[in-house]
């Protein structure tokens, strides 16, 4: 089957409720999303706020508090929201990957034996019980004997108690102040019972992605997933489902879901404009590097340093801009490539982002060269 790009996208920004549909909780968007990035908590309430019919934000931390959510390191090893019941099927690809048993990984960060013995004392440790960093570490470090790994295990960066996440031995508690907390999966969320198989989780979270980021390669699957780094021979056995269909998207082979195939053609676009917080599932779902959102030429301008994903302007399913607010208001940088984008559009985003981020609407519009 042939689709225009065109399509694709007008598809895809209702598919990502970016028609902002009745109905739309936050554990609706976050499972529709495959999870929002929550790096920066403000940005992931933004998401969600952005998505819904009027814009509140805190909707976030009551579907943390409620545990409809769960805070987890997941895909590409950043922080992500996740509905808890879907959690375990995105954990078990990661964890499929083996990243850790690398000869790098344990070169840079801990022994295979090092490791083994810290997710025994964290697993005791975290059963039943909420902890903070600081606690975690230390108990991991009396009941192993071996304090070489304290530092990396106080790290904010968390890179030896991410495979543990992936494990389905670890997740993020309620906050304590300004202060990270820990606990345990199986004792925290109702009905947890550890990580499926992976072929089982792949049947799940591969026709999820596609019904929301596609149609899409294998390739952009695996770098949205973990940066690239699954087996694979277990990609091709995942995307070898009879419910996913091969199309071509002017003239660019990708994978669909086979049920998605007439809504696809029959997409109309979306009239308006978005403003998107920074993080955006959006940009971050394709990946900042495919061009059909963003313009090669552009990525440095989304893509910042220390990994820094700038807030953008989404206009005709792809991004058209960029944006940021302070005690002026907000100012607007468009692409002209993108296509005219109208300022009585953007001035009633900015009125409602300005809602959401609580600061004037004022509204300035730049074009780059």
């Amino acid at each position: 089957m042939e689709l225009s790009l065109d399509q694709v996208r007008s598809w895809r920004v209702r598919r990502q409720l970016l028609d902002r549909p009745e109905g739309a909780s936050a554990a609706r968007i976050v499972g529709r999303l495959c999870g929002v990035q929550a790096q920066v908590a403000s940005a992931a309430e933004q998401a969600i706020a952005v998505r819904r019919p009027s814009p509140v934000t805190g909707e976030a931390a009551k579907a943390l508090e409620s545990r409809e959510l769960v805070k987890v390191w997941a895909m590409r090893g950043t922080l992500h929201l996740l509905p808890a019941g879907d959690a375990a099927d995105y954990l078990s690809l990661m964890a499929a990957a083996r990243t850790w048993e690398k000869g790098s990984w344990q070169k840079t960060f801990a022994t295979a034996g090092q490791l083994a013995a810290i997710t025994e004392a964290a697993r005791e440790a975290l059963h039943g019980t909420v902890l903070t960093r600081e606690e975690l570490a230390a108990r991991i470090v009396r009941h192993t004997g071996d304090d070489s790994p304290a530092e990396l295990l106080g790290s904010g960066w968390g890179a030896v108690l991410k495979p543990l996440a992936w494990q389905g031995y670890l997740c993020h508690g309620p906050g304590d102040g300004t202060r990270v907390t820990f606990t345990s999966p199986e004792t925290w969320l109702d009905g947890w019972t550890g990580l499926p198989d992976p072929d089982e989780a792949a049947e799940r979270v591969i026709p999820a992605y596609l019904g929301t980021y596609g149609p899409a390669t294998m390739d952009t699957f695996d770098q949205w997933l973990i940066r690239g780094a699954s087996r694979k021979a277990s990609l091709r056995r995942w995307f070898g489902s009879g419910t996913l269909t091969e199309v071509t998207v002017d003239g660019r082979a990708a994978y669909a879901r086979t049920a998605d195939l007439d809504d696809l053609a029959a997409a109309e676009p979306l009239p308006g404009v978005r403003l998107l917080p920074a993080f955006d599932q959006f940009v971050l779902g394709p990946g900042t590097r495919n061009e059909e959102i963003i313009a090669p030429h552009r990525r440095a301008l989304i893509s910042r340093a220390a990994g820094w994903i700038a807030p953008v302007v989404v206009s005709n399913g792809q991004v058209a801009g960029t944006w940021e607010s302070g005690d002026d208001g907000f100012t607007v940088t468009l692409f002209p490539e993108a296509g005219a984008v109208s300022r009585h559009d953007l001035a009633t985003e900015t009125d409602r982002m300005a809602a959401i981020v609580g600061v004037r609407s004022d509204l300035t519009i730049r074009t780059t060269l």
